[in-house]
């Protein structure tokens, strides 16, 4: 199991800062990242909004448990703190495994309740997919089919407008 795509976002604290300590944490096994997008908060609208990127991983001894401990240690070294009292609450990273695909390509598929594959949610969300689109156009998410269509569907399609793309921004580091 060797390819993942992880959506990152934040909107607490230096938000730039913490998509871009993400990637280096991600370090080699990074392949591609999308540009960046501003997006409302999903879900409590009583917060600021996010900023959030996709990126594409690889990685040819992982498993899916080690996209998701990796996700979770990124978190860990920006600050996360988990609310268990509010789901869907700000924080400075976030980072989900979205799909894992195998060497051959073939996606995994696992309702397993830590780490659902594909993301359960990732179909309704404007700011995964609009992003993974604009780094890979060809995008397919598993089970539901080509990240092009989803972003066509009622459920997607009003979420759509509110996701700005931020040109001026880039996840390369400034150093």
């Amino acid at each position: 199991m060797t390819t993942a795509v992880l959506s990152i976002g934040g909107n607490l604290g230096d938000r730039l800062a913490h998509l871009r300590a993400a990637v280096a944490l991600l370090g080699d096994s990074v392949t591609a990242v999308s540009g960046i997008y501003q997006t409302p908060p999903w879900g409590d609208g009583a917060q600021p909004p996010y900023l959030n990127a996709v990126v594409l991983v690889r990685d040819p001894g992982a498993t899916p448990r080690d996209w998701l401990d990796r996700a979770h240690a990124c978190e860990t070294a920006e600050g996360r703190v988990r609310d268990p009292g509010r789901r869907f609450g700000p924080r400075t990273l976030d980072v989900d495994v979205i799909a894992v695909r195998r060497d051959d390509g073939t996606p995994v598929v696992d309702d397993d309740p830590v780490l659902t594959l594909p993301h359960p949610r990732a179909h309704l969300r404007a700011f995964v997919l609009v992003p993974w689109l604009a780094v890979d156009p060809e995008a397919e998410l598993p089970g539901h089919g080509p990240v092009a269509a989803l972003l066509d569907t009622p459920e997607v399609a009003a979420d759509v407008a509110g996701v700005t793309a931020r040109p001026e921004l880039s996840l390369e580091s400034m150093e």
